[in-house]
């Protein structure tokens, strides 16, 4: 792995500050959305988890983001006891930051930083 813990950081420091000027969309995947419904939380507290992102909770990235920004970065986060599976872009410039991937995981996230 050539990704540094500082390099996270840097990513999860530009992400939220480009999060608190511009904002965050969410896509509207079904898995998403039933993510939500399972684990009973709103819409609105998922920019609350996005927030408390730290290096420790990094999976993998940065790989090349199909949707025009310069990378997507992979997290996970443990939320009312269930693994969750964030996948997260800086997005295009002058853009609200993407959060691809918000859903229960899939498969046992390893965390090379914790």
């Amino acid at each position: 792995m050539n990704t540094k813990k500082e390099d996270v950081e840097q990513f999860l420091n530009k992400f939220k500050q480009k999060m608190e000027v511009f904002d965050v969309v969410f896509l509207n995947r079904e898995k998403n959305l039933q993510t939500l419904l399972d684990l009973e939380i709103v819409r609105a507290s998922r920019k609350e988890k996005l927030k408390e992102l730290k290096a420790t909770d990094y999976y993998k990235g940065p790989t090349a983001d199909q949707f025009g920004g310069e990378s997507l970065w992979e997290f996970g986060k443990m939320i009312k006891g269930k693994e969750v599976y964030i996948k997260i872009t800086i997005g295009r410039q002058n853009k609200p930051v993407i959060c691809i991937s918000f859903h229960l995981a899939e498969y046992n996230i390893k965390y090379p930083f914790k």
